[in-house]
């Protein structure tokens, strides 16, 4: 697997915070049963699967076609999890609208379950270890759900990063004891301003 390139932006003396989202290229289709006429507007869509907070296409909505959008192409929608049935999106108003019909499709969340995770800043490829953070309690890498991980830099951290180009790589191991390097890419720490 080719790990994303993804860069990373850190302010010395500033707290990062991010959520990282792991998805298998598998998609999951699923039958839209209705979309309410309301503001965010809510999909029904029966025993649908989605995580919480978990990027989305919709495809093949008659009479509104604004909230089509192809895998791919198109930009995904932020879904938030409402029940095993309903989801929403919090960006769209369907007040004034009829629409009708339409597909749910999503990138299938990676299983997590018993994984551990491990990032590394490091001052050049196999360079000088800079920052190291872990999935263990206060360790800055939180795994919750399927498929996500949540990445907090302290303000202390990143204060004590150089002001320099510097690159990282984050691993998952799964409970099998396979390490895959999901994420990569470079990273520039932008000096402390002191007014």
């Amino acid at each position: 697997m080719q790990p994303a390139c993804v860069p990373l932006r850190l302010f010395q003396g500033a707290t990062f915070r991010d959520v990282l989202r792991l998805s298998q290229p598998t998609r999951v289709y699923r039958d839209i049963q209705s979309i309410q006429a309301v503001a965010p507007v809510r999909l029904v869509v029966p025993d649908h699967g989605v995580p919480s907070e978990w990027p989305v296409w919709v495809v093949g909505v008659q009479q509104w076609p604004e909230i089509n959008r192809q895998p791919v192409t198109g930009r995904p929608w932020q879904a938030l999890r409402v029940d095993e049935n309903t989801l929403e999106i919090n960006t769209l108003s369907a007040v004034g609208q009829r629409p009708a019909g339409g597909q749910l499709i999503y990138l299938a969340p990676v299983d997590l379950i018993s994984c551990t995770a491990r990032m590394q800043i490091r001052d050049r490829p196999g360079g000088q270890l800079l920052l190291e953070l872990g999935s263990g309690p206060g360790q800055g890498l939180v795994i919750e759900q399927a498929g996500t991980i949540r990445r907090e830099i302290s303000a202390v951290q990143t204060g004590a990063l150089p002001a320099a180009a510097a690159v990282y790589d984050l691993e998952v191991t799964f409970a099998d004891g396979s390490v895959l390097r999901w994420v990569e890419g470079p990273v520039t720490v932008s000096p402390q301003v002191t007014l």
